[in-house]
């Protein structure tokens, strides 16, 4: 009778570990592996893009090939 008895304790406790512990530890696993993915996948898909504008805009020329945009500044007292 103490062996059925400790048969079904140890048959509940398997069940509780499994469905409580492990089953959701593994859904939330994969759920944070498919966020992480698809934030990545997002992420390289703006660089792609950024690259891209880079490329096809045309390049402004800097300040210092253009010195007649040069103010100058005085000191007022």
């Amino acid at each position: 009778m103490l062996r059925v008895l400790l048969y079904g304790l140890l048959i509940y406790l398997m069940y509780k570990l499994v469905f409580e512990l492990i089953i959701p530890v593994y859904k939330t696993t994969k759920k944070i592996k498919t966020g992480f993915r698809e934030m990545h996948a997002r992420m390289q898909e703006e660089m792609n893009q950024q690259q891209n504008s880079r490329q096809s805009s045309p390049k402004t020329p800097d300040v210092k090939e253009r010195p007649d945009e040069y103010i100058d500044f005085e000191e007022i007292k």
